[in-house]
């Protein structure tokens, strides 16, 4: 049994009293008329980029010329030729550190906030974080309305493979635009935490 098992084993022996779930099944959620459009105005709103890539798009001299000044790109994206760092190769995630860009892919959007989906697709999770600026690859086709749907998604299974969307790593999270934070005597601040800037790359099928 795991530390997390065993943690949960004890809060479940201490529960005193039980709860049913809530019934949602009277929740309208909002849902868009055009949610990729939508997609892009939010991700503008929180602070991101939002391009539409046309087919036959080389994606790489894309992003050279969205960072010309980059010196190290990360990504294990076969597609991406231009990355000098693969976060799969890497001794460890601190060798990440000093990267202009990361280079991921995204499994879906959510159109009402803007945010992505990332499952850990990479042996170091870091190139997600500790980037200063994130490109996120997204198939402009797999936008859902909000997280009402976007949590159903979650709870979806591949059918060839049988994993869920957790990926073999069991990790995932939402990344809506650029990372930021206004706690300290309420200055919005850019990249405290993680990426300074967030570009999706909306990718045709």
């Amino acid at each position: 049994m795991s530390n997390k098992e065993e943690i949960l084993k004890k809060y479940r022996a201490n529960v005193r009293e039980r709860f049913d779930m809530p019934d949602l099944s009277d929740i309208h959620a909002t849902v868009y008329s055009d949610p990729l459009a939508q997609f892009i105005s939010m991700t503008k709103s929180v602070g991101g980029k939002a391009i539409e890539v046309e087919p036959g798009s080389d994606v790489n001299a894309l992003i050279k010329e969205l960072f010309p000044d980059a010196k190290e790109i990360a990504s294990n994206l076969p597609l991406i030729t231009c990355a000098t760092r693969n976060p799969d190769t890497v001794g460890q995630a601190c060798d990440l550190n000093g990267t202009d860009v990361g280079v991921i892919r995204g499994c879906f959007g959510v159109a009402e906030n803007g945010c992505v989906w990332i499952p850990q697709q990479m042996k170091e999770k870091a190139v997600c974080f500790i980037s200063e600026n994130l490109v996120i690859l997204l198939p402009k086709s797999q936008i859902v309305n909000n997280m009402h749907e976007a949590y159903r998604r979650l709870s979806e299974r591949d059918p060839k493979s049988g994993i869920d969307l957790f990926d073999t790593y069991g990790y995932g999270t939402f990344i809506s635009g650029p990372s930021k934070t206004a706690d300290i005597a309420q200055v919005l601040v850019m990249g405290a935490q993680a990426a300074r800037s967030v570009t999706v790359l909306l990718m045709p099928e």
